[in-house]
């Protein structure tokens, strides 16, 4: 995609205008930045974003933190989120869990988030994880409090 505004289709679940560029400069003093989380992709409704498998990632044993799963899953998924509602509203996680399907000791791993429930109040969220491969590394499942700005 290029830096210009992503066109929304008719189909399109997204209720904002962004770019992937806007989206990414977004993460500036974040933990998104520090674990150097990247929207890569953008379809009419889904997010994919990255994330590094290295030394800011691995738990003591060198393969991929648990943790730093659930923070690329709550990143991508709260991101699609709030881009999902129309400007008078925001989201806010309620609930996150995750799956660790598979090990990971290098490399990048892909979060894909698509909508499960798009609500008034709520929305939940399913996010795939997986390797360059394709191969699931954790499947995880967030739910979001849609609220009124104020």
């Amino acid at each position: 995609m290029s830096q210009e505004n992503i066109e929304l289709s008719k189909t399109s679940i997204w209720k904002k205008q962004f770019t992937k560029e806007s989206l990414n400069q977004s993460r500036a003093n974040t933990l998104t930045e520090q674990l150097d989380i990247q929207v890569t992709e953008v379809g009419d409704n889904y997010l994919i974003a990255s994330m590094p498998v290295d030394h800011r990632t691995h738990q003591p044993m060198g393969i991929l933190h648990g943790g730093a799963s659930i923070a690329l899953a709550e990143t991508v998924g709260s991101m699609a989120a709030n881009l999902a509602v129309d400007e008078q509203s925001y989201c806010v996680g309620l609930e996150v869990n995750g799956n660790h399907l598979r090990s990971k000791t290098s490399g990048k791993v892909y979060a894909k988030a698509t909508p499960i429930h798009l609500g008034r109040s709520t929305q939940v969220w399913q996010i795939a994880i997986s390797d360059e491969e394709g191969k699931a590394v954790c499947s995880s499942r967030l739910t979001m409090a849609v609220l009124a700005k104020n």
